[in-house]
């Protein structure tokens, strides 16, 4: 006979199951046995009566133990899944990062394969020049006289209409400026009238306040008829005044723009020495000067006034002409010429300062003033601007004895020649921090004084650098670049600095700056030969440094190289006997032993510099009998401290 489990514990679910059936099946059969009749219970039946107690109780256990063993295969399963998502989840991001690198190595494989390219196309791009540069040359050496001259002057007709199909672009887009914002004006203008109007219906259709307003209400409707009649007419009116003042009103405009024009290009005119660069200069002042004779011819002014203006004008078109057939002919300079250059510059710099601050403070009440030829602030400047043009030219030089040129010997023409293809090698070693992109050979520049192989050069950035390399010995007579110098990040000590380590690096050792002007952002410096502590001022050379970037913008060293060499001086008259001959009232602060250009000649002499109240000048003695030689005064201005 099977031993009876129930009730007590079984290490399996289907054991479990099993004691359960045959329970059931046992508490089924005693059910269904024939009752008997009650009589009292025997221990058997009080036995079974407790197993079946038992056996409830043994089933309710096994529910329990059914519920909590599902329960734990439930949480088992969640704690799967969870774990599962969490491998997923690792497994994507993992994935993400290593998309993510492989798209980091792709980008940075993209931009170095770009710089690659972009390094091919520049270097190719440089052959190219290169072999144009080597083509222009041959077919320039080997041209006859009458081909380079028809070259030349087909070249400057491309130039001149390049520029004047350019100057007329700026003015057509000028001028398409000017209608769109006239253009928007009137459309305000009549957004404003037609608001007006729409305010004028709804007053004329607003509720009365009784049959009493009658009246009133059918005059006032009399009257806004009257006024609308009156007022139409009026805008006619208003149309054609608008359109006279929007003329002239372009016409001031023209003329700020052209005298903008007119400063840059005197600005360069004054520091540039090559003539292909004087002659684009003049000929922009040209235009200049013409389409400001334009613009004036159609302002309002009174014949004083206009008279002044356009008499200055003409008289820069007229000099600019002079200038530029001399320019034309290989002719150099003068230092006249060049204060005149100064002069012109100086007054149309005022005539622009004028003209831009009337337009930008102008009234529109005072321009329709002017405009109907009443007096008023605008009539007022126009007249200050007038008497402005008036000023007459001062012979001023920028430093003691600057554009003498060649005094006695030149020193240039005992020097061996060389090639132009040597000139632009040498220019290279020259200029080697200016990061030159590209060089142009512009032709030669020839005068009584020496000849010049003409660069233009380009740098990186596309600046254009304009070099004069000496055919004599193959210096580096003069550059110039127009670097916009904003912010003063260095002193005129450090650009003194900056300029000896230039000079240095070129050869010309054993200078002293002997004047240092800041003009604007642009230190000025002018540097002599010093032997033996005498100052040789016929050995000059002129360093401008940029004062925001801190390096060398300009050089002219022609007359250093003109006139650089060794001299025996000796001085009659010591420094003690030589002041006791200055003038009464000044007072030196300084003093050199100094050659000076004079007359074509060189003659030693003592240097002072002195004060007079609150003047300053600077004085020179022969220094052999005493007798005054040179005297100037030192006069401060916004462009910097210049001698007169």
């Amino acid at each position: 006979m099977e031993e009876n489990k129930t009730g007590k514990n079984v290490s399996s679910g289907a054991e479990k199951v099993e004691a359960i059936e045959r329970e059931k099946a046992a508490a089924a059969a005693h059910a269904s046995a024939p009752k008997k009749t009650k009589r009292a219970a025997s221990p058997k039946t009080a036995q079974k009566k407790a197993e079946a107690l038992e056996t409830a109780a043994a089933d309710k256990r096994i529910e329990a133990a059914k519920a909590r063993a599902g329960k734990k295969e439930k949480k088992l399963m969640h704690r799967a899944e969870l774990k599962q998502k969490r491998i997923e989840k690792r497994a994507e991001y993992k994935a993400k990062r290593l998309e993510k690198r492989a798209d980091a190595q792709r980008r940075k494989a993209e931009r170095k394969q770009a710089r690659l390219d972009h390094a091919a196309a520049l270097k190719e791009k440089r052959v190219e020049k290169r072999a144009e540069r080597i083509a222009r040359r041959e077919m320039l050496r080997n041209e006859s006289k009458a081909d380079r001259r028809a070259r030349v002057e087909r070249e400057k007709k491309e130039r001149i209409a390049l520029r004047l199909k350019r100057r007329e672009q700026q003015e057509k887009a000028r001028e398409q400026r000017m209608q769109a914002r006239e253009a928007a004006r009137e459309r305000r203008a009549r957004d404003r009238r037609h608001k007006r109007e729409q305010n004028t219906e709804r007053k004329r259709h607003a509720p009365g306040f009784g049959g009493w307003l009658a009246a009133v209400i059918s005059l006032g409707v009399a009257c806004l008829a009257l006024g609308t009649i009156v007022t139409a007419g009026a805008f006619r009116m208003n149309d054609m005044t608008v359109q006279s003042a929007n003329a002239y009103r372009t016409a001031l405009f023209e003329m700020v723009s052209v005298s903008e024009d007119m400063d840059s290009n005197l600005s360069k005119l004054r520091v540039s020495s090559g003539a292909g660069e004087r002659q684009k200069l003049l000929t922009d002042l040209l235009v200049d000067s013409m389409l400001m004779e334009s613009a004036l011819e159609r302002m309002p002014l009174d014949n004083l006034t206009s008279t002044d203006i356009s008499s200055f004008v003409n008289k820069t078109g007229s000099y600019c002409r002079t200038l530029l057939a001399k320019v034309s002919e290989g002719q150099a300079l003068s230092e006249t010429e060049k204060n005149t250059v100064e002069y012109l510059y100086g007054v149309n710099s005022k005539l622009y300062n004028e003209l831009n601050e009337l337009t930008t403070h102008m009234e529109a009440g005072d321009f329709m003033a002017f405009i109907d030829g009443k007096e008023g602030p605008v009539s007022q400047k126009f007249g200050e601007i007038g008497k402005s043009t008036l000023q007459e030219p001062e012979d001023t030089v920028d430093a003691p004895f600057s554009g003498e040129g060649n005094v006695g010997e030149n020193k240039l023409a005992s020097q061996e020649e060389i090639s132009e293809a040597r000139a632009e090698e040498l220019l290279g070693q020259y200029l080697n921090g200016y990061h030159i992109a590209g060089t142009q050979y512009t032709g030669e520049t020839v005068s009584e004084r020496a000849a010049c192989y003409n660069f233009t050069l380009t740098d990186e950035n596309g600046m254009e650098i304009f070099a004069q390399i000496t055919k004599n010995g193959g210096k580096l007579a003069f550059f110039d670049s127009y670097e916009e110098c904003t912010e003063k990040n260095f002193d005129l000590d450090t650009c003194d600095e900056l300029a000896r380590s230039f000079l240095s690096e070129l050869g010309y050792d054993g200078v002293q700056a002997v004047w240092l002007s800041d003009a604007g952002m642009v230190a000025d410096i002018t540097y002599v030969a010093v032997q033996n502590g005498v100052r040789m001022y016929p050995d000059l050379i002129r360093v401008r440094v940029c004062e925001s970037k801190g390096r060398v913008v300009g050089l002219d060293a022609m007359q250093y190289l003109l006139n650089h060499g060794e001299r025996t001086v000796k001085s009659g008259l010591s420094r003690e006997e030589a002041q006791s001959k200055l003038s009464e009232g000044l007072t030196p602060y300084a003093a050199h032993l100094a050659v000076i250009p004079l007359n074509g000649e060189e003659v030693l002499a003592h240097e002072f510099a002195c004060t007079y109240g609150e003047e300053e000048y600077v004085v020179y003695l022969d220094a052999e009998t005493g007798e005054e030689l040179q005297v100037y005064r030192v006069v401060d201005s916004e462009r910097g401290s210049y001698l007169r």
